[in-house]
């Protein structure tokens, strides 16, 4: 089969389809009608003989030739970004250091490969990362960005949300055998925690209008939260992890879900960052870029 340009652009628009949601929201974000962005479906299921989207007044759901489409779909129109992009890098590209710090774990998993990919697009940008689950005083250490999971406690400083994070309830599958699988919140309190020191002791969960506060203990703690989920895969005890983190560790088979069908708080991520440097180029960059990786990690993070 030939690859037209215009089947090119329904691809395109048959990605954003997907990652908005509806017709009507890919069409807001790309700039057409909804009847043209219906007009590229259909003539991209002709096309190609096979049904993409199961489509009803409320909702779009992929089927499965649709799901293994628009993986294809997907990358080329993130190659077509990624080359636009480029291209602006070099009319008037950003130079100079810039000194990040965050803590050790989502570090490792989430900023050191999103620093990776900046780094790709912004060569002349050199970058002097720092690993630490302390809170370091930026004004003193001279950072540009500090990457942090709770609100300013310091009105001197400047912050910008990079992401909501979802959090989940693990234990392993060696200790809930030997301690069972709690069903209720009341249950949880029977069990040993793995204790996170940079968080409350209390787990907060909900489920419809009822929310549930729930005192942990347990024999071991920590600061650090690569330790934290160690501990938990090591059998030591029920964990509040990240999904990020957990999920990798979840379909290895090493922990599984406990009260999967209640909810609980989520972690806001934080880029905090000196007063007046949200005039630096490079930092503006950065902090929009951050904000762009984790909602496509997050895309690619569900249970």
């Amino acid at each position: 089969m030939t690859l037209s340009f215009e089947q090119l652009k329904s691809m395109v628009v048959f990605a954003q389809v997907v990652e908005q949601g509806s017709l009507t929201a890919a069409a807001k974000h790309i700039g057409l009608s909804r009847a043209v962005v219906s007009y590229h479906i259909k003539k991209l299921e002709s096309q190609l003989g096979v049904k993409l989207l199961n489509r009803s007044t409320r909702s779009i759901a992929l089927t499965e030739a649709g799901n293994e489409y628009y993986q294809s779909c997907r990358i080329i129109a993130e190659q077509a970004a990624t080359a636009n992009q480029q291209i602006e890098n070099l009319k008037n590209e950003p130079v100079g250091l810039l000194k990040i710090t965050c803590p050790v774990n989502v570090g490792l998993q989430m900023i050191v490969p999103a620093l990776s990919e900046f780094r790709r697009l912004y060569p002349k940008i050199e970058l002097d990362v720092m690993l630490t689950d302390e809170v370091v005083n930026i004004m003193q250490e001279g950072i540009d960005l500090a990457i942090r999971g709770a609100p300013l406690p310091d009105s001197g400083l400047q912050a910008s949300k990079l992401s909501t994070l979802a959090t989940c309830l693990c234990g392993s599958p060696d200790y809930l055998k030997k301690r069972g699988r709690p069903s209720t919140p009341a249950e949880l309190e029977q069990h040993d925690w793995v204790i996170y020191k940079l968080t409350s002791g209390a787990i907060k969960l909900s489920k419809g209008c009822r929310s549930y506060s729930i005192a942990v203990k347990g024999s071991i703690t920590t600061n650090n939260a690569a330790a934290r989920t160690a501990f938990i895969e090591g059998g030591h005890g029920l964990g509040r992890i990240p999904v990020y983190d957990a999920w990798p560790k979840i379909k290895a088979g090493s922990l599984e879900l406990v009260l999967e069908d209640y909810q609980l708080s989520d972690i806001n991520v934080y880029g905090v960052f000196p007063p007046g440097s949200a005039n630096s180029k490079k930092l503006r960059l950065l902090i929009d870029y951050l904000k762009d990786y984790f909602v496509k990690v997050d895309r690619q993070v569900s249970f």
